[in-house]
């Protein structure tokens, strides 16, 4: 494999990097093998023959390359596929390797907890990551935020359904405290209605969503109040218990905290114009509005570490292969 640049904190500032070097062997994913300040490693699976007998791995991304039907690729943090190539992966981990790690170490968590648990376990690991170098530098890096007109949600009763459409198409329906509330009141009413047979969610404009409102971050300063303010008002915890009956219709960009909170649905159409990301990386931190927990569940967790770790964006095309999305309309 080619050399390749890695991006530093330092603007216009690359160092040259071989990602063959970041390759180790399997016989090192056992307990016993002391792992220091590696930020990253691959497998190469092609020339890899069964798995180690006692299999742990390292608290950093380990991701494998080559067959995707190796015995030993299902353990691993997730295996490249197209769109996402090992360079993408290294630059982003390579920039943020303690907000990697950390992410990783919570993906491997998931699969085995409640959503409710998951939701705690994503909301400490964010909290952990709040308060880490990597999202302080970047914070400092930002320019003052504009002031911008609150976030708005439509709420509209259908017959049995209820429709709930993100009405900010002039902010590209940021979710900011103000829409983040008003989905969480609206979501928890109808969790607790059962008269309520479907659940749309929609939004103006040209956008779905852009995501968190940028300019609120650090806003709350320590990451446990900030911990206890996700609990009681993430839209995620009563999307997640009306989840089999909420439909959502993307547009555009679907970005961050509104991908985070469309995959809770039981079906996603989306337009031929639509692209999804998680970006919250390249901010030192992890996909903290519920993300981490439903895409897991609906795309698996290694194609959920790779859109994390490498930050890229997927068209629509590619969101139906990888079933993040279920129909394009």
């Amino acid at each position: 494999m080619d050399r390749l640049e890695t991006a530093t904190d330092s603007p216009g500032d690359r160092e040259k990097m071989d990602i063959r070097e970041l390759i180790v062997p399997a016989e090192r994913l056992w307990p016993g093998e002391a792992w220091a300040e590696v930020p990253l490693a691959f497998v190469d699976l092609d020339r890899t023959d069964g798995v180690p007998e006692s299999l742990a791995l390292p608290p950093c991304p380990v991701i494998g390359l080559g067959d995707p039907e190796h015995p030993l690729a299902a353990h691993l943090d997730a295996v490249i596929e197209p769109p996402v190539g090992a360079e993408a992966i290294a630059r982003q981990v390579m920039a943020r390797p303690r907000s990697a790690a950390v992410i990783v170490q919570l993906l491997r968590l998931l699969p085995d907890l409640s959503s409710d648990a998951g939701l705690a376990a994503e909301s400490l690991a964010y909290a952990v990551l709040q308060g880490s170098d990597e999202h302080l530098r970047w914070r400092a890096a930002q320019p003052p935020a504009a002031r911008r007109a609150e976030g708005r949600l439509r709420v509209e009763p259908a017959g049995e359904a209820l429709v709930l459409t993100l009405a900010s198409p002039e902010n590209g329906n940021a979710i900011d405290r103000h829409l983040r509330d008003a989905l969480h009141e609206a979501l928890s009413l109808a969790a607790l209605d059962p008269g309520i047979a479907r659940i749309e969610l929609r939004a103006e404009g040209k956008a779905f969503s852009l995501g968190a409102e940028l300019g609120e971050f650090g806003t709350t300063t320590d990451p446990a109040t900030a911990h206890a303010i996700r609990l009681a008002t993430l839209p995620a915890r009563p999307a997640s218990r009306c989840a089999d009956r909420l439909d959502v219709h993307v547009q555009g960009a679907c970005v961050g905290a509104g991908l985070e909170l469309a995959a809770w649905a039981r079906r996603i159409v989306a337009t031929e114009n639509a692209w999804f990301q998680l970006p919250e990386l390249a901010m030192g931190v992890l996909p903290g509005a519920g993300g981490c927990v439903a895409l897991t569940r609906r795309i698996g967790r290694q194609r959920t570490a790779l859109m994390i770790l490498s930050g890229k964006r997927l068209n629509a095309r590619q969101a139906l292969g990888w079933g993040l999305i279920d129909e394009i309309a």
